[in-house]
């Protein structure tokens, strides 16, 4: 799975982006299509439409915003079938979002069947 980081304050959300960058968005996706390795990609809304759900005092609170508070947040989440990490390195060095914020790759726990 690869996570999305970009800074927002950029105005880089999904809906706004240049064409220049949805030209390589545009490029990338045909390269997984071409590879028969996608899985499933989603973009995400800006995080400020977040809300986090966590324990305090022994209760559950709401809050508003993504739990971290950090200039960089997901925006979006890739899932691809890759042989092994180097491979998934790979793809994640040709996502246009790698040369403009972050892209974390991990692996997805094994199902168990049954």
């Amino acid at each position: 799975m690869f996570l999305l980081y970009g800074d927002e304050s950029a105005n880089e959300t999904p809906s706004r982006l240049s064409e220049e960058r949805a030209a390589e968005w545009r490029e990338f996706h045909r390269l997984v299509a071409e590879s028969g390795k996608g899985v499933g990609w989603e973009a995400l809304v800006p995080s400020d439409a977040a809300r986090t759900v966590k324990p305090q005092s022994g209760q559950l609170t709401t809050t508003d915003g993504p739990y971290a508070e950090t200039k960089e947040q997901i925006g979006g989440v890739f899932i691809l079938e890759c042989a092994d990490m180097d491979e998934a390195l790979e793809f994640a060095r040709k996502m246009p979002c790698s040369m403009h914020g972050a892209v974390e790759v991990r692996q997805m726990l094994e199902k168990a069947d049954g």
